[in-house]
């Protein structure tokens, strides 16, 4: 019995292109003689530089370190000499350059020391998360978010792990062929990325126009005794390859507005962020290279190759032998959500899926909208697209989000239906990008403000300090002074003391003397009566 699927709103049947670049096997393209790393790759990646110019580079050895959670390390593509470190263009929508590690390769491609875990199935959840993030693993669906994070459930319980193999948008075909040829790879990364979330049940995703897909899975599938791993067949609609639509279809799930998918006990990855977990853990090999589809009408021969990162959009058009001419148009990743390049110094990175190389098409003028509801009717996310535009166009910011801007996935449905040609997303990503801008401005000033505020309480509270070390001064010398004041009286006092009974003294002494004088006085009176009496007597007797 057929497991349940559910749909989710809107969506589109569009012209697949697939066979066009499914004819050849994966081949893997020589390494360029330049290499051209970004040192940020991907959301919040701000990594701090680990070489110098003129170092040289073994291939795998790291280039850039991790600078935080929300980041991944940067490895040598190939091995080399450092030649410079600085801005470059850069795969980015605003098309303003980031900084660059520039390595000249040496041509022997020798790989750095590898560092497998030993035994992967004995390793713990950490020991396999700081593996990856170490090894700089991020989503391989296009988002570039790092792996790491999406493998930490933290209190949250996971019931199941979805590998996309959905790859919806029309040309791309880098996963359906990975999984045509690597079925092994997937399987043993999937059963690490359970181990790494706890996971209930794995389900391996695969849209109904990959048979060839969902053989070589199956069959792999079917050698090992895999209990908690499935593989589903879903059927082909545009955008099933979505995080949200991908969930609604397998599980029949919604994933709230502004949440995220382990909330409601689900978790996704690409299918060749898998097979990347596989090599890194088992194999010690870091993130270095990709497969990308190389396709479009103006190339000769479209495949898919394996190519390192930091390899120049010019040296894989000369690769494929595409003839350089003025009205070819180059986007990287499928019509629909794909970003143009403008310059063929720009180097493949880890969300590179592929190369969309075509005639450069002239777009039919916008006309005002009719307000016909059509893009209301195919928007995956349940949006209301024409309210957006109005909102945007108006740079009323406020009443955009108002409608859940941030909800859109910019899947280009709506474009796609427009019957007045008016480029909606554009307008949508307009919008974000001046939200954004609003948001860091505001911060700023509000670091700014705070930063202000915290120099007035600082200056304040070290006034306040003076003051009161001033007044505790004060009062220390003040009671000094008092006991000084005591104590100096003390001192009179006592002198004083000391002195009259001194006089007292004296006057006693004088007292005494003057009683012993009249005494002495009488003595010597009475002596000198009885010596005169003495000498009359003697007279007589003579």
């Amino acid at each position: 019995m057929s497991p349940k699927l559910w749909k989710f709103h809107g969506g589109l049947h569009l012209p697949g292109h697939k066979a066009e670049s499914t004819g050849q096997t994966i081949s893997t393209m020589p390494v360029a003689t330049q290499l051209i790393v970004p040192v940020q790759q991907h959301i919040g990646a701000a990594a701090h530089v680990l070489v110098e110019v003129g170092q040289k580079v073994l291939k795998g050895q790291p280039i850039a370190r991790a600078e935080g959670a929300v980041s991944t390390s940067i490895h040598a593509p190939s091995s080399g000499t450092v030649t410079a470190i600085e801005p470059h263009s850069v795969p980015h929508p605003s098309g303003l350059k980031d900084l660059c590690i520039v390595i000249d390769t040496d041509g022997e491609d020798r790989w750095a020391t590898r560092t497998p875990i030993d035994d992967p199935a004995l390793a713990s959840a950490d020991t396999l998360r700081q593996q990856i993030q170490a090894s700089g693993i991020v989503g391989m669906g296009g988002a570039g978010f790092p792996s790491h994070l999406k493998l930490n459930p933290r209190t949250h319980v996971v019931e199941t792990l979805i590998l996309n193999g959905a790859e919806c948008e029309p040309y791309i075909t880098c996963d359906d062929m990975l999984m045509r040829e690597r079925p092994l790879d997937i399987l043993r990364g999937a059963r690490l990325m359970s181990r790494a979330l706890a996971a209930k049940t794995v389900v391996i995703a695969i849209e109904d126009n990959k048979p060839e897909a969902l053989a070589a899975i199956s069959a792999e599938l079917g050698k090992a005794a895999t209990s908690n791993i499935e593989v589903l067949s879903i059927p082909t609609l545009y955008p099933t390859g979505g995080e949200r639509q991908l969930i609604k279809v397998v599980t029949g799930k919604e994933v709230p507005s502004k949440g995220l998918p382990v909330e409601i006990g689900v978790v996704c990855h690409n299918v060749a962020t898998a097979a990347a977990v596989y090599r890194a853990v088992e194999l010690g090999e870091p993130l270095v290279s990709r497969i990308v589809t190389i396709t479009g009408e103006r190339v000769p021969e479209p495949r898919n190759l394996e190519v390192v990162f930091g390899t120049p959009l010019q040296a894989v058009l000369d690769y494929c032998q595409v003839a350089d001419s003025a009205d070819i148009e180059i986007l990287m990743g499928g019509p629909m959500m794909g970003l143009p390049l403008h310059d063929t110094q720009t180097p493949i990175v880890k969300t590179s899926n592929c190369l969309l190389i075509r005639q450069t098409e002239t777009k039919p003028a916008a006309l005002p909208c009719i307000r016909c509801g059509a893009c209301a009717e195919v928007c995956p996310a349940q949006l209301l697209p024409q309210q957006l535009y109005w909102h945007a166009r108006a740079k009323a910011y406020d009443r955009v989000q108002d409608f859940h801007l941030f909800d859109c996935i910019e899947c280009g449905c709506c474009d796609q239906v427009c019957p007045s040609n008016i480029p909606l997303v554009d307008y949508y990503r307009f919008a974000k990008t001046e939200i954004w801008a609003q948001e860091r401005e505001k911060k700023v000033s509000d670091l700014a403000r705070e930063r202000h505020e915290f120099r007035e309480f600082r200056l304040q509270r070290e006034k306040d300090e003076r003051a009161a070390r001033h007044a505790q001064k004060k009062k220390a010398v003040s009671s000094d002074d008092a006991k000084s004041d005591d104590a100096k009286k003390a001192a009179i006092q006592a002198a004083m003391d000391r002195a009259k009974a001194k006089r007292d003294n004296v006057g006693a002494n004088a007292k005494n003397t003057d009683n012993l004088t009249e005494a002495q006085q009488r003595q010597v009176e009475e002596a000198d009566q009885r010596r005169a009496k003495m000498k009359e007597n003697s007279g007589e007797n003579e």
